[in-house]
């Protein structure tokens, strides 16, 4: 099985610790290696690092190569410009589709999320394989067992369960729910038969091809054309004109909503994924109690409870007294201070420093 990982987005909801030049899935934001890193390293034992593809902006190639050294160059795909995360699947499966061809299974996984339970996760994802090889379903798509209502998130519901492989069980494909508000996500919880969204999914190159074709016909053409040109010394510069041109959506709005539910199975299990996509998302990560506080760098807090206080200067001292459900984190360049309600305003505020004096801050 090939196994892309995708490494381009921007982070901008981590800013400051993410910022433009280097976004949060190439900062050790959890321990002393990068997420991306570390989402190699959970696969390359159990399916080699010539299987695995990292598709990413094409300015961060040179992130990725430092980074991931033992990578095989023709491993990494580069996107000439920001189209969201459909036209970067398709040209990864289009690639793939010239490469190994349409029978070949593939897993999409994510280089922003971190883990705790490879083992679990490594058994959910060949228990996929083993079901999509056998033809159980078309596209397997992986849950994690949820651990609180998570309201930063989506939901996947489960339809009843339709059988076990290797004591693992496995379940139809019911609904998604996109980021439900925190009542939804409690009542979903308490119910059962909902597991969060990671994103991961496995499938074989042929079927993604034909959910483009069928559903993005006109992204499908274009990325056909530069899939072509592999191997060409026309590549380049046909990746480069045609790319930018491709509708901007997200894969899920492109492709996952249109899988019926008897095209797919859904697996979860208690792998310790976490998605930690917003600043207090990385809070909940290191420590989902509401009371604690996670703190990093030279910080001392009084009388505070459930915040993030995050220093990256070493001689000057974060301090924090009576504060709750704040953000805090001080950089070389920048400092944040956001309440934990506001933090969706952070990505906002952001995107409003690109094209004016302080662009450089982003």
């Amino acid at each position: 099985m090939k196994i892309v990982i995708f490494a381009g987005g921007s982070g901008r909801r981590l800013w400051p610790i993410s910022r433009t030049a280097s976004p949060k899935q190439f900062e050790p934001i959890i321990g002393p290696r990068s997420t991306v890193q570390l989402a190699v390293e959970r696969v390359a034992g159990a399916y080699g690092l010539e299987n695995v593809y990292v598709s990413t902006n094409q300015r961060y190639l040179p992130i990725i190569r430092r980074q991931l050294p033992n990578l095989p160059a023709a491993n990494l795909i580069g996107e000439p410009a920001r189209r969201d995360l459909a036209a970067a699947v398709g040209l990864s499966i289009a690639y793939l589709r010239q490469t190994a061809g349409p029978d070949e299974r593939v897993a999409i996984l994510w280089g922003d999320n971190t883990m705790s339970q490879v083992e679990v996760f490594l058994r959910i994802l060949a228990t996929a394989e083993q079901l999509i090889e056998r033809d159980q379903a078309k596209i397997a798509f992986v849950g994690e067992t949820p651990r609180f209502a998570n309201n930063n998130l989506g939901w996947i519901g489960l339809a009843e369960q339709l059988g076990e492989n290797q004591g693992l069980p496995y379940f139809g494909f019911r609904s998604w729910i996109y980021r439900p508000p925190l009542d939804r996500c409690q009542q979903m919880f308490d119910e059962g038969g909902y597991v969060w969204n990671t994103g991961y999914c496995v499938t074989t190159v042929g079927f993604a091809c034909q959910m483009y074709e069928r559903h993005q016909p006109l992204m499908w053409a274009g990325l056909t054309e530069i899939a072509g040109q592999l191997g060409r010394p026309a590549y380049q510069e046909t990746l480069n004109r045609i790319y930018p041109t491709l509708p901007s959506q997200h894969f899920d709005d492109a492709i996952s909503k249109h899988v019926t539910p008897a095209e797919a199975i859904v697996l979860h299990g208690e792998m310790g994924w976490s998605d930690p996509g917003t600043l207090y998302a990385l809070k909940e990560t290191l420590n989902p109690d509401k009371q604690a506080n996670v703190s990093r760098g030279l910080v001392r807090s009084l009388q505070s409870e459930d915040c993030l206080l995050y220093n990256y200067e070493e001689k000057k001292l974060l301090a924090a007294v009576g504060l709750t459900g704040l953000i805090v984190v001080n950089t070389e360049d920048a400092i944040l201070v956001v309440h934990k309600d506001h933090i969706p305003l952070v990505k906002e505020l952001v995107d409003g420093l690109v094209g004016t004096e302080l662009e450089s801050y982003s």
